[in-house]
């Protein structure tokens, strides 16, 4: 199974995923992590052509660890999915792998991804602040596939246990 994490920068996407996955035996592979190990420093693009390449990259692994054991679960973080054709390219990429997907849509009160995001100082996106926040809150389409949608404002075991029976229904 194929799990979208998709929201804004800050709104936890990569913490719920993260702990899914450990809940679930699940693997993360979240797109900043990729693009840092794929490319020099240098060459570190916060373009839509690099993020599609990295994108690609982790449909590509995802095939690969699904075709290994297709029972596992493959989160895809790291980009907040604010385009419809990026949410409909993983559905069908998914579907073309007969594999059953979910869609978890984080949110939360600005305050709490402006804080969110100020005390992230580790995270490998040099782009990631308010300002990025802002410039994709902006233009974000509404997700009109199936979808969960999961209030990170709330503790992260309520956000867990209200995201699994989601992926569980999406699963059958």
């Amino acid at each position: 199974m194929i799990i979208i994490m998709a929201g804004l920068p800050g709104t936890g996407k990569t913490t719920l995923a993260r702990a899914l996955a450990e809940r679930l035996s699940g693997v993360v592979l979240n797109k900043d992590d990729i693009r840092s190990a794929l490319f020099p420093a240098g060459d570190i693009e916060y373009s839509t052509e690099q993020d599609d390449f990295c994108i690609e990259i982790m449909l590509q692994t995802a095939a690969y660890l699904l075709r290994k054991n297709p029972l596992r679960i493959v989160f895809l973080d790291g980009r907040p999915f604010a385009k419809k054709a990026q949410v409909d390219a993983v559905v069908q990429r998914a579907e073309a792998m007969h594999q059953k997907w979910c869609i978890l849509e984080c949110v939360c009160s600005e305050a709490i991804a402006r804080q969110r995001l100020a005390a992230d100082q580790t995270h490998p996106a040099a782009d990631r602040n308010f300002t990025l926040y802002l410039r994709i809150k902006d233009s974000f389409e509404p997700i009109t596939a199936r979808k969960t949608v999961i209030d990170t404002d709330q503790p992260l075991e309520l956000c867990v246990s209200r995201a699994i029976p989601a992926i569980e229904a999406a699963n059958i």
